[in-house]
């Protein structure tokens, strides 16, 4: 079984879910780094230092601030993604997708479509109404959003270093949902 294939399912962790994951979302994220995407990291990003990251995340899912939802290959988690719901009292209505990540032995088959429209609905679900995300520009992450009916706002330059250090420009992006977790008007 493939990680593109439908019986996989999408699973939200709780907190102590997510801790208790924090290794293989390490691996996971060390993968992201060392296949070229900008996350946020370094190249040699350790596992060690990449599950922390992850273990430092389960308070703020305990307490409602992140959502995340994984998918499984087997023993292996072939995919993440996050929402980080916004904290302040006149933003209540947004929410940032945060840390798609796609193992490398499982892209090209719809896992990160499937990751981002699962996020995109739980954050209807749950009253946003805006969504908002960065990445890399003309990285295979901004094809995606695009292709997904994400809006480009707008490209900051040298925003943020790649893997390597390089400084690179990010694209913003938005969404609107409606009540069924759609495109909004």
């Amino acid at each position: 079984m493939t990680a593109t294939e439908p019986s996989l399912d999408v699973e939200r962790l709780t907190g102590e879910q997510l801790h208790a994951l924090a290794d293989a979302l390490g691996e996971l994220l060390v993968d992201a780094v060392e296949g070229g995407a900008s996350v946020g990291f370094l190249a040699g990003l350790d596992r060690a230092t990449a599950a922390r990251w992850w273990r430092d995340r389960a308070p703020d899912v305990t307490a409602g601030r992140v959502a995340t939802w994984v998918v499984r290959d087997g023993e292996r988690l072939a995919g993440t993604v996050s929402l980080a719901y916004a904290d302040k009292a006149n933003a209540r209505h947004r929410a940032e997708i945060v840390k798609l990540l796609v193992h490398r032995d499982a892209r090209g088959g719809g896992l990160g479509r499937r990751l981002l429209a699962r996020a995109e609905r739980e954050a209807a679900r749950s009253g946003v109404r805006l969504l908002l995300l960065d990445t890399q520009t003309d990285s295979p992450a901004a094809s995606l959003y695009a292709s997904a009916g994400w809006t480009p706002l707008g490209v900051v330059p040298d925003h943020a270093a790649d893997p390597r250090g390089v400084l690179r420009p990010t694209t913003f992006f938005y969404k609107r949902l409606g009540e069924d977790g759609e495109p909004g008007a």
